[in-house]
């Protein structure tokens, strides 16, 4: 289940990428299956992010990242094309974010630096209508969703429908 402030969502999939998209659905987000990806971790997550940016890579997300990720990633084989921060040159990643050259976030920042990149980042991402996330947790069930959409597509089925008699899933 996904919380939210209205309530609460829940995906149910005998695949888990597919249960996750449809929590996402449920709660009002996209999960695109294709476009860039911009990515700016904590130097504690970046060992863990780097096979999700190498499997969002393979299936064809131009990487984008933060100076100290995309080196990280380029340092371990994984494509990545530099862009700034906020404060330290244009274009930075808002302006892609405004510019609608940026599909996915994922941003995991810790510490008084990264709060006002994280901000504006979220403040403009939300504004755009881009997916951000905010945990590797996350970051790899949004990889196992796209991988999941890339292959089918989702049933996503009401309650209203189910009591209503309209459905009816008969397991084996």
């Amino acid at each position: 289940p996904e919380m939210k402030s209205t309530g609460e969502v829940m995906g149910i999939s005998e695949d888990f990428g597919i249960a996750f998209a449809k929590s996402q659905s449920a709660a009002g987000y996209t999960i695109p299956t294709s476009g860039s990806v911009f990515i700016s971790v904590n130097d504690n997550d970046k060992a863990e992010m780097t096979p999700l940016a190498r499997a969002l890579s393979e299936m064809g997300f131009h990487i984008l990242a933060t100076k100290g990720t995309a080196d990280f990633l380029s340092a371990h084989g994984v494509k990545a094309e530099m862009v700034y921060k906020v404060n330290e040159a244009r274009p930075n990643c808002v302006d892609l974010i405004k510019s609608g050259k940026i599909d996915i976030i994922f941003n995991t920042p810790l510490g008084r630096e990264s709060y006002f990149d994280d901000g504006a980042i979220r403040k403009s991402a939300t504004a755009h209508g881009t997916l951000v996330v905010t945990s590797l947790t996350a970051a790899a069930a949004t990889v196992s969703a796209i991988q999941a959409l890339r292959d089918r597509a989702l049933d996503i089925v009401s309650l209203q429908e189910i009591h209503a008699g309209a459905v009816v899933r008969v397991r084996p």
